[in-house]
């Protein structure tokens, strides 16, 4: 009910647009969370074309999506470099080089390179529910009918730019089973947002070998059973369903979670 109320009232908002206008995602945002401005990770949904001339994430960039570490990594003076992982000690090492596109999911079902029509189609991992969306308006319908309310917010990243080694300076848990929508890395604009079971979010504080400070929207699942068995015995030595595995979520993502504050309908 509550879900039908709100496109209601999001539809007589948008009205006052004007007579033969078009509204925009924005306009949309702003008819269900009024004063409330948009993360940045979504600003490519505002591009008018849905098509950029080049791929959204940088190839390094990526080391911001393909870290993965154990839960027990996650305490304060623990150091990270960026990148496809294996923890040793004190320290998260990189050991290998990033592709673009979404080869490098962890999720088995992503193992090999697909086109943005496969990926789409694909059937999901074990207890993931996804949707490829293609508009803000789009986004914004899937995880409210997702919840069932309007009660939401989003967290992301905010990574340094050409930084890749930091420190963890505070760990603080967001909620469990989250709704994530990350850029897929091609040149159309789409978003892949979807929700996998048994996992847990946090925002991690870290602060840079130079001393800038950074949040990292981290993901933690425990139930591995479905992730890329090859990736994660590189990685980790660790074989699918047998511990929880974290992983980042980069600038180009964020999080949906429930938001029980009454005075910010969606904080971002």
């Amino acid at each position: 009910m509550e879900f039908a109320h709100v496109s209601i009232l999001a539809l007589f908002c948008l009205a006052f647009v004007g007579i033969g206008a078009t509204p925009s995602g924005e306009d949309y945002w702003q008819s269900v969370w009024p004063n409330t401005p948009l993360p940045k990770a979504f600003y490519d949904l505002l591009i008018p074309s849905g098509k950029t001339n080049n791929l959204p994430i940088r190839a390094d960039e990526l080391n911001q999506y393909s870290t993965l570490f154990f839960q027990h990594d996650l305490y304060p003076g623990k150091k990270i470099i960026l990148g496809n992982t294996q923890s040793e000690g004190n320290i998260i090492r990189k050991i290998g080089k990033q592709r673009q596109g979404v080869t490098d999911s962890i999720w088995l079902a992503n193992k090999d390179k697909q086109s943005l029509y496969d990926f789409c189609n694909s059937p999901t991992a074990k207890g993931e529910h996804k949707q490829c969306v293609s508009s803000l308006e789009s986004m914004i319908d899937h995880v409210i009918s997702h919840f069932g309310t309007t009660k939401i917010k989003t967290i992301s990243s905010s990574f340094s730019q050409n930084q890749d080694q930091y420190v963890v300076e505070e760990v603080k848990k967001v909620g469990d089973n989250a709704v994530m929508c990350h850029r897929l890395n091609f040149e159309k604009v789409v978003f892949n947002c979807h929700q996998v079971r048994a996992t847990t979010a946090y925002v991690v504080s870290l602060v840079a070998s130079d001393g800038t400070k950074s949040n990292a929207l981290t993901v933690c699942h425990h139930d591995t059973r479905g992730m890329n068995p090859e990736l994660l015995y590189g990685a980790l030595k660790v074989d699918p369903g047998t511990v929880p595995i974290c992983h980042f979520i980069g600038n180009k993502a964020a999080a949906w979670v429930p938001n029980h504050s009454v005075d910010h309908p969606c904080v971002i």
